[in-house]
């Protein structure tokens, strides 16, 4: 039996867990610049203020999916969110029952505030990649996502 196919020779660690630590050091980082600004919010939060602000207003269910959160977990985040003044729920124009989730004032100008946090941050991630290898970083996780989307 070839060992080498159980035991490879490079201690590099796997895909999976590379990404979650990559994760892990993303989330660390920008849980940090959110901190040195004074604020009390969490990474998902800012996820959620995140894909407000870039997508617009959405329901509960479409941003949970857009941020990876369960019905419970969006449900918690939500309401602290809207106890801080930065987003509401709004009746949906065409469905009666639906709520649409949206950024109030205050919470686009705490996004216009998070903004140079989030791109301090991926700079940092990508400070010793050259413009070409950062595109190409980006093509190769597009790609790598849509083949896990991808059922077929």
């Amino acid at each position: 039996m070839n060992t080498s196919s159980v035991h490879p020779a490079s201690p590099r660690e796997s895909l999976g867990v590379l990404l979650g630590l990559v994760r892990a050091e993303v989330v660390r980082a920008m849980e940090a610049e959110i901190a040195d600004k004074g604020l009390d919010l969490r990474f998902n939060q800012f996820l959620i203020l995140k894909r407000l602000a870039m997508l617009g207003p959405m329901s509960a269910t479409e941003l949970a999916r857009a941020v990876e959160l369960d019905g419970g977990a969006m449900t918690r985040q939500l309401d602290q969110l809207e106890r801080k003044g930065y987003l509401r729920r709004c009746p949906h124009e065409q469905d009666r029952r639906a709520l649409r989730i949206e950024l109030t004032e205050d919470g686009d100008a705490l996004w216009q505030q998070l903004t140079s946090c989030n791109d301090r941050v991926l700079a940092a991630a990508q400070r010793s990649l050259d413009k070409t290898e950062r595109e190409q970083l980006h093509a190769y996780l597009e790609r790598v996502l849509r083949a896990l989307r991808d059922k077929d």
